[in-house]
């Protein structure tokens, strides 16, 4: 089978659904790319600047 031309796979998404293949496709370039946006990098317990925040967190809240 050839190519129909859909332009799926022109629009950069991490995954799409190919028509030649009739089946979805993963774009491993693009994929990496969103996991590690994804990974969190937020308030640590016991790291120094998580017990300051707490700390001003919880002032605020019993005023």
């Amino acid at each position: 089978m050839s190519c129909f031309n859909c332009q799926n796979c022109k629009q950069g998404s991490p995954a799409y659904f190919c028509l030649e293949k009739n089946d979805f496709v993963i774009n491993e370039s693009n994929s990496a790319q969103t996991i590690e946006d994804k990974i969190r990098g937020g308030w640590k317990k016991g790291s120094k600047n998580y017990e300051i925040h707490r700390r001003k967190l919880r002032k605020e809240i019993e005023v």
